[in-house]
């Protein structure tokens, strides 16, 4: 993938997934290198942000390489040409990362940037997370053989990054969620409207917050539409035994998702964000 943009996990196939899980893990034990010795990520950020901020600076520093953090309303991003400030980011870094709120706007930025361009979030997709949800389901379930994935609530960005992953490595996914909020990209999942038959059964459950960045106007009415949608104890004891829990964070506890559950044995929710750092350490590594 050198010198390639990862905008989306359709940007990679089966093969090089599975070869970033595993380099993943190899980092994960090993922290420290000066394989990016000299090395400067551009990090753009119109959205707010701890995990993807932390742990791309955090990877860069272990990697020996540096990371610029650039807000967008203090660059001249939000009155140039996308595409010139781009490529400008381009001639001074070594590769880019953007979290912003429109996926066109990644792909203008991919468009103009000569250097490789990572997809820190947007809209539409979150493929980092997606990795690092990947990994701790092979963490803890060892393989994706026979595993069924449990969604509840959203069709947010993570859901559209994460099914994409579940189809690339075999797993089945039920994905419960309400009339009108379906997901904007084509899935392989199979969209039920009661939580219990996406949750029967399953190895892992997964949730999202019911009011994404970018939709605060539509808090209230989303909370309403999205209560019955709610990751609790009682969804939990529907899945298997052994069913684990993931959210991306940040969780609104006592809505999308209940503190019991989250802070359950259950839950990988913490395993989940630290996997970030070692996932994109790997994708870092392979993009450079």
């Amino acid at each position: 993938m050198k010198g390639k943009d990862f905008l989306t996990l359709l940007d990679i196939d089966q093969n090089k997934l599975m070869e970033l899980l595993k380099l993943s893990l190899m980092l994960k034990e090993n922290l420290y290198s000066d394989c990016l010795k000299k090395k400067t990520l551009a990090m753009l950020f119109a959205k707010t942000s701890t995990r993807t901020r932390v742990s791309f600076e955090t990877a860069m520093t272990h990697l020996g390489g540096h990371a610029l953090d650039l807000k967008w309303e203090e660059t001249n991003f939000v009155k140039g040409n996308i595409k010139d400030e781009a490529r400008v980011l381009g001639l001074y870094c070594d590769i880019v990362m953007v979290r912003v709120f429109n996926h066109n706007q990644t792909l203008k930025i991919a468009e103009g940037c000569e250097k490789p361009v990572i997809n820190g979030m947007d809209d539409l997709y979150h493929p980092c997370q997606a990795l690092a949800d990947l990994l701790t389901i092979l963490e803890v379930k060892k393989s994706f053989k026979g595993i069924k994935l449990g969604w509840i609530g959203d069709a947010t960005n993570v859901f559209n990054s994460l099914m994409l992953g579940a189809k690339m490595v075999g797993m089945e996914t039920v994905a419960a969620i309400p009339e009108g909020y379906e997901p904007r990209i084509k899935t392989n999942a199979t969209i039920v409207r009661d939580p219990k038959k996406a949750a029967r059964e399953a190895d892992v459950l997964v949730t999202d917050t019911w009011v994404s960045l970018g939709f605060e106007k539509e808090k209230e009415e989303r909370i309403k539409v999205f209560k019955p949608y709610q990751l609790n104890s009682k969804l939990l004891s529907i899945a298997k035994k052994d069913c684990i829990v993931l959210h991306c964070l940040p969780a609104q506890r006592g809505y999308e998702i209940t503190s019991d559950v989250l802070d359950s044995p259950q839950s990988v929710i913490f395993q989940e964000a630290e996997n970030r750092l070692h996932t994109e350490k790997a994708l870092l590594l392979d993009l450079i």
